[in-house]
């Protein structure tokens, strides 16, 4: 798996408040298993469980608005 933008920022926040993968799993409620999936930049990821991780981080993925008018 290709790392992406997403599972590189969550592995340096990770690293800058000094937890392990497992601490990180714990704190945020999800697996072992799907933390080392993000940081490996799994394609399709569960954006719920992507959000129990970024909100220890004071972070979220939410949709952004596009403007379909100005590309026309």
């Amino acid at each position: 798996m290709e790392q992406t933008t997403l599972s590189r920022y969550v592995k340096m926040m990770r690293k800058r408040y000094n937890l392990t993968q497992m601490e990180l799993s714990e704190k945020s409620g999800v697996g072992l298993r799907f933390v080392r999936e993000l940081e490996q930049g799994k394609q399709t990821l569960r954006l719920d469980k992507v959000n129990q991780i970024l909100n220890l981080f004071g972070d979220e993925v939410g949709a952004v608005p596009m403007n379909k008018l100005d590309e026309q």
